[in-house]
Parts: structure tokens; sequence; C-alpha cells
């Protein structure tokens, strides 16, 4: 039996989908493909139990859409793993009435966040035949595939798991809401040949040194609160990886394929004796002489001791989400942190030579003029000061699922309910300042990197030729993103 991990290439004119192994889905101007790493570990999993598995991103391979649909056409593919978001679920559906028109016996699966929310809607907009539910899907899919292959293609629902849709007589039918029962360490290290792992390695933001990868110590936050969060949706509950299991697929990223930079895209990196744990392993076994690593953090998760250690470990690019300047948004979004301590955490990870990248997001309803403005300055004043080496500005957008969307539902707040809008190119809610006023304070942020006093803190700090790559860059991403939030 063969299954494929796809993504068939999405064509509107906006620009590059960031659809796989991202929390917050846009198009891009500038390229940039992130390695999704729930579905390498499913690619990777799937083999090991002996499946025929193909890796099939037509948007990294950056293939046409007829290109792609003609591959489908003449392959011998039995079952199809599509991952979807919000503003492309849509899109998603008719490409599985166009593949089922093509091949009716192709078994056609649909995974992530948003049908996680919505996952009846899925099955009555399209002919998709099952609906994996939860962040943990690679187990998923295997469970599908395992009674597909020994059952002769034929449902037997008494063998699958719970958090699974599909269809039984014509009737839509589940196996009840999803569990995060799974050991993360019983997945088999990821097959980076089989999952293509090049395609992923250069065109991204967030890497100093060429070529990059990704890894996954824990899914997905150990905070899993914030309002505006989607996988929270996926991952209502923390697991991780042995810190041992992380340091062995470093050394084998290291040895085998030369990597130089890896981002662990965890929502949080796990912190306290786990952390101290992989920190010194890292440092025994000379691996932080020999890759740089990064991590999403909270700002209220590390010490400066903390940041010291991690900086000796070979930690370099940390990202942590301050997303408002005013303490009663943080409140409102259940945040957990205080303005003044994550500063002070910023100013600690910049003093023990980490580079903090921060996030900020706009268009909080109840934010009105002066509290964007609050949020904008400090975005600046922090990138000016050298408190943060770089930063992400973005859209607030209540994805399905999300207290924040029931919350939009309940007050009345949105403005679209077109799923394709929710692409952060636009508000979608109703703000006191109205759209536009948000698009150009987005705009505004990411024009302080042209501010005398950032750039001669960045170019006071190139250090090295990889310094001067990196820095031409991001300059590439800055302009980038001023054209994602231009006007349309």
């Amino acid at each position: 039996m063969r299954v494929s991990i796809s993504y068939p290439p999405l064509e509107n004119g906006k620009g590059t989908p960031l659809l796989g192994q991202n929390r917050q889905f846009q198009w891009f101007n500038s390229p940039t493909y992130i390695y999704p790493m729930v579905p390498a570990y499913a690619a990777t999993y799937l083999q090991s139990k002996g499946f025929d598995v193909s890796w099939d991103d037509g948007i990294a391979e950056e293939k046409t859409a007829a290109e792609f649909t003609e591959y489908v056409k003449n392959s011998d593919i039995d079952v199809m793993m599509l991952e979807s978001k919000t503003p492309v679920i849509e899109m998603h559906w008719e490409l599985i009435k166009k593949y089922k028109a093509m091949k009716p016996d192709m078994v056609i699966i649909l995974v992530g966040d948003h049908v996680t929310a919505f996952p009846q809607e899925s099955m009555e907009n399209s002919p998709v035949d099952y609906v994996l539910t939860g962040g943990n899907y690679d187990f998923l899919l295997l469970n599908v595939c395992e009674m597909l292959r020994d059952n002769n293609g034929k449902l037997d629902a008494t063998r699958l798991d719970r958090g699974i849709y599909y269809r039984e007589n014509g009737q839509i039918k589940n196996t009840g809401t999803f569990v995060l029962n799974q050991d993360l360490n019983e997945l088999p290290m990821i097959d980076r040949d089989l999952t293509k792992w090049k395609l992923y390695s250069e065109k991204n933001g967030n890497y100093s040194k060429l070529p990059g990868t990704y890894t996954m110590a824990a899914r997905d936050c150990w905070h899993h609160k914030c309002t505006f969060c989607s996988w929270t949706t996926l991952y209502p509950q923390y697991l991780m990886r042995t810190p041992d299991k992380l340091l062995d697929e470093i050394g084998i990223l290291i040895e085998k394929y030369g990597v130089k930079e890896i981002m662990d895209d965890s929502g949080a990196f796990p912190i306290g004796d786990w952390l101290h744990k992989f920190c010194e392993g890292m440092i025994e076994r000379g691996y932080n002489k020999k890759v740089i690593m990064d991590c999403n953090m909270r700002l209220d998760g590390l010490s400066y001791d903390d940041c010291v250690l991690m900086k000796k470990a070979g930690f370099r690019f940390i990202l942590f989400g301050l997303e408002s300047a005013n303490q009663e948004t943080l409140d409102r979004i259940v945040k957990k942190e205080k303005i003044e301590n994550m500063i002070e955490s910023l100013k600690n990870a910049k003093k023990a030579g980490l580079s903090p990248h921060i996030t900020l997001m706009f268009g909080y309803p109840w934010e009105d003029d002066a509290q964007v403005q609050n949020t904008v300055n400090l975005g600046k004043r922090i990138l000016k000061k050298g408190w943060a080496h770089t930063l992400q500005a973005t859209v607030l957008i209540p994805y399905p699922g999300t207290p924040l969307y029931k919350e939009c539902k309940e007050n009345g707040w949105l403005i679209t309910e077109r799923y394709e809008d929710f692409d952060q190119r636009m508000p979608v809610m109703k703000t006191p300042m109205g759209s536009e006023k948000i698009k150009e304070a987005v705009q505004s942020v990411y024009k302080v990197a042209f501010n005398p006093e950032f750039l001669f803190r960045r170019v006071i700090g190139i250090r090295s030729i990889d310094d001067i790559k990196f820095f031409a860059r991001a300059g590439k991403q800055v302009i980038g993103h001023l054209l994602d939030f231009g006007k349309q």
C-alpha cells in the first residue's frame, strides 16, 4: 500500500502559503518553507511499519497545480494525507473533489487544527474519507492505514482509535474525542531523506547559518492556555520526548547531514530539569561547538542562569511571544505574564548573549488607538535598544476552535466569516481603529528595520560572512512582510 503525505500547490496570487508546521497561516511574498515535523514523523512511522511512503510537497517543490494534478493522476497512491488550515480549507475541499473524481478508490485523509475544531464540516462539504482530530495524527494515520491494509481496504470501525471521523453506509460517524495518550519516544527518528529535508533547509528566515533544519522536542506548549493559539486545539496537554532522544537526533543531523543550525519548533521548549539535562548533554557531546540551536520559549520560562547555560550549550535564536504592550490585553488572552517581567526577561536573554526574537499582534477588538500605539512604540523601542534581535508583527486571527473564536461569535465581533479572509492579510474582527489602521500599525513596526539606530546595532554585531548573508536574507524578509501587509 502506497501512502502519500501531500501538500498540493495552492494558487491564488497571494504568494507562498505557509501551511505545514505553522500555527498562524499566512501567504508570504518572499517564499518560506517550514519543515512539517508531525507529517515527517507520520511518513517515517508508516515506512517503519512496512508501508510504501512518498513525500509529495508540491508547495516546497514549487510545482504548479497542473503539474501536481497530473502527478496524482498518474501515480499509484492508495492513501493521501492532507494537512489543512482555516484560510485554505475550502481550496482543499475542491481539490479532494477533483482527486476523488479522478481516482475514486484513493483514500483521502484530512488533518490539522481546523478539521479538529470542525471535523463534521469537512465530511459534509467534501468526499474526504477520514478526518483525524488532535495533534498526534501521525499515530492515528498509522492506525487507519494498518486497518485498511489488513482488512483488504475495507473499513473496520472497531479497529479505529479515538478521534477519527469516517463514513459507514452513507452515514458520518466518529470514534469519540481524541486522546493524547501516545508516547512520543516510541516514534522512530525522522527519515530526513524520505521527507526531503533539503527543501526546507535554506528558504527560512530563522536560520543564520545554512543548511538548517527543524526538530520537535515536545508537543506543544507547556502553558497551552493562550486564547488565540490554534494549536491549543490540537494539544490540550503537553507531551515531551526525552532529552537523550533529541540529543541523539542532533548528533545524526550534524554528522550525517552537515546541518549548521537547528530550530526546535516545540510551541515552548521544555524547561527546568529537562532543559538543564539537555544543555549539559550538548556541552558534554561537543555539539555546542558544531551546531547552532534555536527554539520557541515563553518569557516567564527562563532565569538569567538558564539563559547563560543555553548560550553555553549553543543556543542563539529564542522566539518569545510578547503579543501586546497592554497588560489588560495580556490578561484577557490568558498569557499569564506581566509586561515589566517580560521586558526584564528579554534583557536577561540579550545580556546572556542570546538573540531574542519577539512576536507582536495587532487587531484586538478591545484595543483603541492609544493601546495599539503602545505596542507599536514598545516594539520599536525593543529593537532600537537591542533588547531583541528581530521581530515579527501580525494581524490577530481568531481561528476556529480557540476561545477567542468563541468569544467573537458570542459578541458579534466578526467582520467576515469567509474562511479565505482568515489569512492575516486583513483584520477579521471589529476594532475601534478600523482595518487599514491595524495594517498600518503592523507595517510601522517593520519599518524600524530601516531606523539608523537599529541598523547601527546590527552592523556592529556582524562577526562573519554568515552574519552578512543572514543580514541580507533578513532584509529581503522585511521587504516581503511590508508587501504582505500592504494595500490589497
